[in-house]
């Protein structure tokens, strides 16, 4: 660790790894509300969030294990499942009447394709306006958890000891991984005609 009277002990949350203080500064100076995606061991968490002078204001929040009310059965921290939940965080932002956002991925490390970019291009799909650029994000096959399904279905024929390790949860529960494309459109259905019922009581 850095020595000397010129050193400063960085705040709490950089030392934790869990605020980057000089993005932070340039997101609200865009007075924009921001997406913020966060990943945990075993699920996926999104809030659009505002910044205010007492501390920011939760617009709208999502959680991967939401999903489930939907119909979702699969896993809760996997590339299908942060897109839905980008979804659902944009539907309900859009519904509290935002429109537009900025993402704030914190410091998790940005990598094309990965999870975080599929929450974001679910959120966008949801309606929500993000900048970004179509290069970063997963393509549709990888958004439907095609390659889950090709890889359970791989794994299931050719090394059951190896599918019961990784899927063993799952399968007791007779989740069928090789229908989960299927599973992806019924649920992102059912998000889509909730928030369309809510606009039409209205």
């Amino acid at each position: 660790m850095a020595t000397g009277p010129r050193y400063k002990v960085p705040f709490r949350r950089r030392r934790e790894s869990k605020t980057d203080y000089h993005a932070r500064r340039r997101m609200i100076g865009s007075g924009r509300p921001r997406l913020v995606i966060r990943k945990t061991s075993t699920r996926i968490i999104i809030q659009v969030t505002e910044a205010l002078p007492k501390g920011d204001r939760s617009i709208a929040t999502a959680d991967s294990k939401q999903l489930k009310q939907f119909g979702w059965r699969a896993g809760l921290k996997n590339l299908p499942a942060a897109y839905l939940t980008g979804f659902l965080a944009g539907h309900r932002a859009i519904k509290d009447g935002t429109k537009a956002a900025i993402a704030d991925i914190g410091l998790i490390q940005p990598i094309t394709g990965s999870r975080i970019f599929s929450a974001i291009k679910g959120a966008i799909d949801a309606g929500l306006s993000i900048p970004s650029s179509d290069e970063i994000f997963p393509n549709e096959k990888r958004i439907r958890g095609e390659h889950i399904a090709a890889y359970a279905k791989d794994l299931s024929a050719n090394k059951p000891n190896a599918f019961k390790r990784q899927f063993g949860q799952l399968s007791k529960g007779r989740v069928d991984l090789t229908n989960l494309p299927s599973m992806y459109e019924a649920t992102k259905a059912k998000i889509e005609a909730e928030f369309k019922r809510g606009r039409s009581e209205k």
